[in-house]
């Protein structure tokens, strides 16, 4: 991302910087890529470091399924049970040794804190609104936005909204903008769909001088540990940097739309090594004559597709509705449903809402989410009137037998 700071600094790095009392502030440098990536650089009352016990709180790793079959799939998360927080009350549903993604429902605000030591995460807030807290400082969320937590930063989510919905993505890798759209300086280009403008940093620092006893839970290493300080975490002064969580609405991605339907590509939003997450927002459909909305059938040749509705009607779908997920498997051709090209012919726009996660190695699916499948998705492109007997006779089945929304 580009340069951030807040609170106060010295002015120049790895110098004395002192507290009122003539004790020195400790700095903590902490960065992306050991040395060699972007980084941020962290002023504490007290040494991070200071730890009064630990604890192993057990295994976090993902357990899948046997995927079975080769065939899409759709998922219906409307009714997943809420509770929890934003981070123990996550179910992973998709995903492999690149990326998970996981739903979360959560109606509690945190107690503890929380650090992934392994993953950036991308939270993608469907519904409810509150505030990350962080060593970074405070930053607030609704709905559309992306907050994006880089690795290792100290948090806490609070909810102003009894039940809220979240889409997480924890992803092994640094999440950034696409590549294509910055220069070599990082800035973004004129070409971008959006721009430097509206991505929001932490805007207020919370500093507190306090001794205690304070739980931060942290992920690394496929586990999950506990570490109580004997000092708040939220101890920093101020800071500078490239390094800090950040939050962009998919409301401020501008669509590219073009004489002809345009490819996914146009709609990423962030990348990371393995996948890429894109925004279908609402737009102006093609206005070549004689375009064709409908996006065209297409071979996933070494990529899964995954989407998740948001609002709106996906002009494309048949039976997915509010909170769906369906998965789109390599070595599999995917397309619009019956009817729906043709419906789309003429229209001047759609409504959409969707984010999308593309893999470029397979996707498992857990437990949790064969809970949630709908058996009928597979077959859900043949006709809706049978033109006639399938090669054993039998009569195919109807468009969206199974399907509910």
């Amino acid at each position: 991302m580009f340069y951030q700071r807040l609170g106060h600094i010295p002015p120049k790095r790895h110098t004395q910087f002192r507290r009122p009392d003539g004790t020195l502030y400790r700095e903590e440098v902490m960065g992306v890529a050991g040395f060699a990536g972007i980084q941020s650089i962290l002023y504490h009352h007290h040494q991070p470091t200071r730890v009064l016990r630990v604890a192993d709180l057990g295994d976090a790793s993902v357990r899948y399924a046997e995927y079975g079959a080769i065939r899409h799939r759709q998922f219906s998360t409307a009714n997943i049970a809420p509770g929890g927080d934003g981070v123990a009350g996550r179910t992973v549903l998709i995903g492999n040794q690149d990326i998970t993604m996981a739903i979360a429902r959560p109606t509690e605000s945190m107690s503890y804190f929380y650090r992934n030591g392994q993953s950036y995460e991308c939270l993608f807030v469907h519904e409810g609104t509150g505030t990350l807290r962080s060593v970074f400082g405070s930053l607030r969320f609704g709905p559309g936005d992306y907050v994006v937590i880089p690795y290792s930063t100290t948090y806490q989510l609070h909810y102003d909204t009894p039940v809220n919905r979240l889409v997480v993505f924890e992803s092994r890798d640094q999440i950034t903008t696409p590549q294509r759209y910055r220069n070599w300086y990082g800035q973004l280009l004129e070409h971008s769909p959006f721009c430097e403008r509206d991505f929001r940093g932490p805007d207020s620092l919370e500093t507190f001088d306090e001794f205690g006893e304070f739980e931060v839970r942290i992920k690394v290493r496929d586990r999950l540990s506990a570490n109580w300080l004997d000092h708040h975490p939220f101890d920093v002064i101020g800071w500078d940097g490239f390094v800090y969580p950040f939050v962009f609405n998919i409301a401020d991605f501008e669509p590219i739309t073009g004489r002809v339907h345009q490819p996914p590509p146009v709609h990423q939003t962030f990348e990371g090594s393995g996948y890429v997450i894109c925004s279908f927002v609402p737009r102006l459909f093609d206005y070549h004559p004689d375009a064709i909305p409908a996006p065209y059938n297409h071979a996933n040749v070494n990529s899964d597709e995954v989407l998740y509705y948001v609002d709106g009607d996906f002009m494309s779908r048949k039976g997915v509705g509010l909170y769906d997920i369906t998965l789109h498997p390599s070595g599999l051709p995917h397309g619009p449903h019956p009817g729906t090209t043709e419906a789309s012919i003429g229209r001047a726009r759609t409504e959409e809402t969707a984010v999308m996660m593309d893999t470029f190695h397979p996707l498992h699916v857990t437990e949790a989410a064969l809970a949630l499948e709908n058996p009928g998705y597979a077959t859900s492109w043949l006709p809706a009137v049978p033109h006639g007997p399938t090669a054993n006779g039998a009569a195919p089945k109807a468009v969206g037998e199974g399907i509910s929304g």
